[in-house]
């Protein structure tokens, strides 16, 4: 019995990061088609998924959430739900909820700190 225990507990895919992937896949491709429909999606980009281990809610990280994007991803929210449970065989299909990925978020102030940074080192390399 220990044995066993020790086998599924030290699997390097847990079953959370494959439901998180394969939503991922689902939905980019989805948006992916959605955005050639609706202008408002553009280019968002579905940077990952955390879904909820009971399966209920899943949170979708997007590259940007610009006010027409939220819109227009709440009105095809049941589309994009439908999506998954006509791709992926799942026991429920978890309830969208789409935030801008926080590591875009920290990724862009970082860019803007060294650009601020580099344009308060330009005048004195002038000297």
């Amino acid at each position: 019995m220990e044995r066993a225990r020790n086998k599924t507990s030290t699997r390097t895919y847990p079953r959370s990061v494959r439901v998180n992937a394969l939503l991922q896949e689902v939905l980019a491709e989805t948006l992916s088609e959605l955005s050639d429909r609706d202008e408002r999606i553009g280019l968002t980009t579905v940077t990952g998924v955390s879904c909820d281990p009971d399966l209920r809610h899943a949170i979708v990280f997007l590259s940007s959430l610009e006010g027409d994007v939220t819109e227009a991803l709440d009105e095809h929210r049941r589309h994009l739900q439908s999506a998954i449970a006509q791709q992926v065989r799942m026991k429920r299909v978890p309830q969208l909820k789409f935030i801008v990925d926080p590591a875009i978020v920290a990724g862009i102030r970082v860019d803007e700190a060294i650009r601020r940074a580099r344009s308060s080192e330009q005048p004195d390399e002038a000297l």
